[in-house]
């Protein structure tokens, strides 16, 4: 029988890498990454970073970087982001781009 233990050697796995482009002055990029164990300030293992650029200008971002955790930041704030799913932090990153498309006038 073999022995039982912890492989060591897993590495992360790229689940997304996308860039969206919405008009000459407006892309999102996403990036979604399934890691071996939670980065630290996180209790999952992803490890994200979906921005949506306008005019050369990161307007929305979400992201958990190591020690800080899930976070995200719209309106020039940042406030801390309970991800639940995968799918639902795509969910949530699309509804902040429309709103602040909304409130800004961006097509």
């Amino acid at each position: 029988m073999a022995p039982v233990g912890i492989l060591s050697n897993v590495k992360a796995v790229l689940l997304l890498r996308r860039r969206i482009v919405f008009s000459e002055t407006a892309f999102a990029e996403l990036v979604l990454w399934q890691v071996p164990k939670p980065v630290s300030g996180s209790t999952h293992r992803f490890k994200y970073r979906l921005a949506y650029v306008v005019d050369g200008v990161c307007v929305v971002r979400y992201d958990n970087e190591v020690g800080k955790g899930d976070h995200r930041h719209c309106a020039g704030k940042e406030s801390v982001y309970a991800l639940e799913t995968p799918e639902k932090l795509i969910a949530d990153f699309q509804r902040d781009i429309a709103r602040w498309n909304r409130e800004n006038r961006h097509p």
